[in-house]
């Protein structure tokens, strides 16, 4: 039986760590189901240039991962399909990642909204008590954003902030190796394989952007 990961986008700037969470689960040979909110449209094409349409989703979606889409296990529901799949309990899937997650979405998702299909399959996947990430990307933060965090902490989901690390490369890291970072920390809290970044194995690079760690006690206070 078919079981892929659901893939939600939501309207926050921050579509380039959609996108390589994309290409990891792709390339690690996941199915994936995707839904890109109305605002995320927006923001994808303020973003990349690329609009991203119903009727043209894979051209669209392959240009804007830079890859050829055609052996891809991927399915594209529209947001404003609340019968889709990924809305019911008995829709098999493997759990689901809001990438980024804006601010409303938190909110929703948080209160049981069901406003789109992305806020409902999340939702479900909440209430299945299948893996649930969501990396919200605003900042500064308000009383109530903080407190939709924590009621989506309690409901059971992993709240993964989009906080890159300069592990090693330091002010030298380029913009896509800090996207790579956040969508590696992601990966590894649903238990997908990457290569998106180094391993921290012990010791101090020294500064030296190549062999610099993404994460590790020695360098965390």
């Amino acid at each position: 039986m078919r079981t892929p990961w659901v893939v939600g986008v939501s309207g926050a700037s921050g579509t380039p760590y959609a996108a390589s969470v994309l290409r990891g689960l792709l390339d690690a040979g996941e199915s994936v189901d995707l839904v890109v909110s109305r605002a995320a449209r927006l923001t994808i094409l303020d973003e990349t240039g690329s609009p991203l349409r119903d009727g043209h989703w894979k051209d669209d979606l392959a240009r804007w991962l830079d890859r050829d889409l055609t052996e891809a296990d991927l399915v594209f529901w529209p947001a404003g399909d609340l019968a889709a799949g990924p809305s019911s309990g008995s829709y098999p899937a493997r759990g689901m990642v809001v990438v980024p997650a804006s601010t409303a979405a938190c909110a929703g998702i948080a209160l049981g909204l069901s406003k789109d299909l992305l806020q409902r399959a999340a939702e479900v996947n909440l209430k299945e008590r299948r893996p649930t990430v969501l990396v919200p990307r605003e900042t500064p933060v308000t009383r109530s954003h903080l407190q939709h965090l924590l009621e989506l902490d309690a409901a059971g989901a992993v709240v993964l902030p989009a906080s890159p690390g300069f592990y090693g490369a330091g002010a030298a890291a380029t913009a896509a190796q800090l996207v790579d970072f956040v969508a590696g920390k992601i990966l590894d809290a649903i238990g997908v394989a990457h290569d998106l970044s180094p391993r921290w194995t012990g010791g101090i690079s020294g500064g030296s952007p190549a062999a610099g760690p993404p994460s590790g006690p020695a360098t965390e206070n």
